[in-house]
């Protein structure tokens, strides 16, 4: 059992930037593929950016592509979401999330996660 606590959520102007980070206790975090989905007020949860359990590999919504950037540090059990060019429709909670290395499907198949923190807030105003 892992688990995960994130931080660094606020408020930030549309244009800013912001960097989330995640740390994972428990078992080996590097028995973990780890993932960042957000859930808007209202809306589904949904995939943001994923990254495997090297750090080898890391798959990203489209609407974020070239503007976040996750990464982890296995030293510190820790993975962290860098976030740039920020809009207003990014605003949302942000979850951290963990699943077994092993597991080959989508990493965006947001069920196949089987532990998440409690979330952080984000607020881009318009």
């Amino acid at each position: 059992q892992v688990q995960l606590v994130e931080s660094g959520g606020g408020l930030v102007q549309a244009g800013g930037s912001l960097r989330l980070s995640c740390v994972a206790s428990g078992r080996t975090f590097t028995s973990y593929a780890m993932g960042w989905f957000r859930q808007a007020s209202g809306k589904e949860r949904e995939f943001v950016a994923a990254i495997s359990w090297s750090g080898g590999n890391t798959y990203y919504t489209d609407s974020v592509k070239g503007r976040f950037t996750i990464s982890r540090d296995n030293a510190k059990n820790t993975v962290y979401l860098q976030m740039s060019s920020l809009k207003p429709e990014d605003t949302a909670v942000y979850y951290c999330a963990a699943r077994g290395s092993y597991y080959a499907g989508s990493y965006g198949y947001k069920d196949s996660y089987g532990y998440w923190g409690q979330g952080t807030q984000v607020t881009v105003p318009s």
